[in-house]
């Protein structure tokens, strides 16, 4: 199982649950929020052979860690995980959408100038903008949208731009985040579990929570599991194979 969005450092106890991703069978992308959090998450999954760590910075803390980009530069050049970054253009972050812009763009200049980087995009309410400053920086990567919310033709939009999408078990228990799940091609699909920011049954989600979402996509698509779950796995070695470091 592939887990593409995870926030390991954030949860109570992150050791415990690097302990449970190697004793099970999932890979996982560590996503952060800030440069100055990468050093301490990539230290704790550093023996482990199933995480890596993307070093992010977060649209809606971009205001308060904007002085954290020549970090964040700095560190890009040991690793191709970017995550999360994005646009967050909801009520209670609009005002900063300003300094948002500024910092995702020089995020994306920083990564076309490592040679590209696979990224993990945060986009609510702010599809349109995001995928504007993505075809305007071709070479900054492999862009994954993280839990997509866009509009119909923000959709097509992105499917256009080559985008991946990563899904989690909150948008396969949502019959609007279904109707554009089943919308967007299979090859570009990837598993997501965002814990510890998303809840099941008044829990953290894990990354074992996963296979929630292949049965949901096996269902989507009328295919066998095995099935699902080898098109995930295709997907996960395409998407990782497209960037050398």
């Amino acid at each position: 199982m592939i887990d593409f969005h995870c926030h390991i450092d954030l949860f109570p106890k992150p050791a415990e649950v690097v302990t449970a991703i190697d004793k099970g069978n999932v890979y996982v992308l560590s996503v952060t929020t800030t440069p100055s959090a990468w050093a301490k998450t990539n230290q704790l999954v550093r023996n482990s052979a199933k995480c890596r760590t993307a070093v992010g910075l977060h649209p809606q803390v971009a205001h308060e860690r904007a002085s954290e980009l020549d970090l964040f530069s700095f560190i890009l050049k040991s690793t191709k995980y970017v995550g999360e970054v994005g646009l967050d253009c909801s009520p209670e972050f609009a005002s900063t959408f300003k300094t948002q812009l500024e910092v995702f763009t020089k995020i994306l200049r920083y990564c076309e100038t490592e040679g590209g980087r696979i990224l993990s995009i945060h986009s609510r309410n702010s599809a349109g903008p995001v995928l504007d400053i993505l075809r305007a920086n071709p070479d900054a990567g492999v862009p994954v949208l993280h839990w997509f919310s866009g509009r119909p033709e923000e959709l097509a939009k992105a499917i256009d731009q080559d985008c991946y999408f990563s899904i989690n078990t909150r948008m396969v228990n949502s019959n609007r985040a279904i109707d554009t799940i089943s919308k967007i091609p299979k090859s570009r699909i990837l598993p997501e579990s965002d814990g510890p920011f998303l809840q099941i049954n008044g829990r953290p989600a894990m990354p074992h929570d996963i296979e929630s979402v292949i049965q949901c996509l096996s269902r989507i698509w009328n295919i066998p599991m095995n099935d699902t779950r080898g098109i995930i796995r295709d997907n996960f070695y395409r998407i990782c194979s497209t960037i050398e470091l």
